[in-house]
């Protein structure tokens, strides 16, 4: 009975709603930093449920805003919740939210982005990464803006074991436009099938939890929001540096529609393309005609492995972009004006 009463005693105490808080503090959403309020309790405590048990739990939340999921976090009797918040407008409303639950929630005014979350807890919550993963769970709506950037970095971080990393295996509760949930979520051959389907599952088990309309939110976004939940792998797929896999998974998808050799050629220089190109695919032994969402994580990781292996014989290839190559080649063509043109025929030697 008392081991009950001191769990109920997490519970926050009586509030001003959400709504009477933005109100109170004159808050507005602000499309530059695509905001978009989520007001329903009842919705921020399904995405909270989405990330299993957090009595006890270390949680970082990022963007909390107005504090809506910050509030249902706290009702799930999460032990210590950090809060990283770009926007000073929203500081006050969460120090209230602070008084109200004493010791369990601390503000960091700051980009998630430049955030160093592996100094935010306690070295002690740490758990091998081969075992269960740590009580420490990252949790947020993020916006539309940085949900992508975010989330590539984060899976960099998960690859090098660093960052939010260096605890174990932390899982992942985050809100994204539904069109990329899809594309984290898509299986091979789906229309969805992206760049970003093969960074998240060669490194994680990804699940769609479920999808929230558009008009839940304040102001209404143009799109409905998929809710995320990424558990990392004890194992990854493919085991080469995240940099690497990158570039490759990179140019294969910027041809979508094209048999998957055209993106592979862009890796290598003009000089050596097709050469290259064909030793690459040989080796990784893929059908060079498959489309790039035809690909599995077997394909990505034999091409990796060949990419790999050239990159072992000749290392300027990793260092390689093709962008560049056209670039230089644009600008040496416009340097080539008439009377550049007039200038190098009037130097130019004599005919034999």
């Amino acid at each position: 009975m008392a081991a009950s009463r001191a769990m109920g005693s997490l519970r926050l105490p009586p509030l001003p709603s959400v709504g009477e808080l933005i109100k109170l503090y004159n808050l507005r959403a602000e499309k530059q930093l695509s905001q978009n309020f989520l007001l329903d309790l009842k919705l921020t405590d399904k995405i909270v449920r989405q990330a299993g048990s957090l009595r006890g739990a270390h949680v970082c939340e990022v963007g909390p805003g107005p504090g809506g999921l910050t509030r249902s976090i706290l009702n799930a009797e999460a032990a210590d919740v950090l809060v990283v918040e770009k926007d000073s407008r929203f500081i006050p409303g969460l120090k209230l939210l602070s008084e109200a639950a004493p010791g369990r929630l601390r503000i960091v005014h700051g980009d998630i982005l430049n955030y160093r979350m592996d100094r935010g807890f306690p070295a002690g919550i740490s758990k091998p990464w081969e075992e269960e993963p740590p009580n420490l769970h990252i949790i947020g709506n993020l916006p539309f803006s940085v949900s992508t950037p975010l989330i590539i970095k984060w899976l960099e971080n998960m690859a090098d074991r660093t960052g939010p990393f260096t605890f174990g295996r932390t899982r992942l509760t985050l809100t994204f436009q539904k069109e990329v949930a899809e594309r984290l979520t898509a299986s091979t051959g789906s229309k969805q099938r992206s760049r970003l389907s093969i960074m998240a599952q060669y490194l994680c088990t990804v699940h769609k939890c479920f999808v929230i309309p558009g008009r839940a939110f304040v102001p209404k976004p143009e799109v409905d929001v998929g809710v995320v939940h990424f558990t990392p792998l004890v194992q990854p797929q493919i085991q080469q540096p995240f940099k690497l896999v990158e570039k490759v998974v990179r140019n294969v998808f910027q041809f979508r529609r094209k048999h998957c050799h055209k993106g592979v050629q862009k890796l290598f220089p003009e000089a050596c393309r097709l050469e290259l190109t064909q030793e690459m695919m040989r080796k990784a032994d893929v059908d060079p005609v498959l489309r790039p969402t035809e690909l599995t994580i077997p394909h990505i990781r034999a091409l990796t492995e060949a990419y790999a292996h050239l990159c072992t014989s000749d290392p300027s290839l990793f260092s390689y972009d093709f962008r560049e190559e056209l670039r230089l080649k644009h600008l040496g063509r416009n340097r080539h004006t008439p009377a550049d043109a007039f200038k190098e025929i009037a130097s130019a030697p004599p005919p034999c």
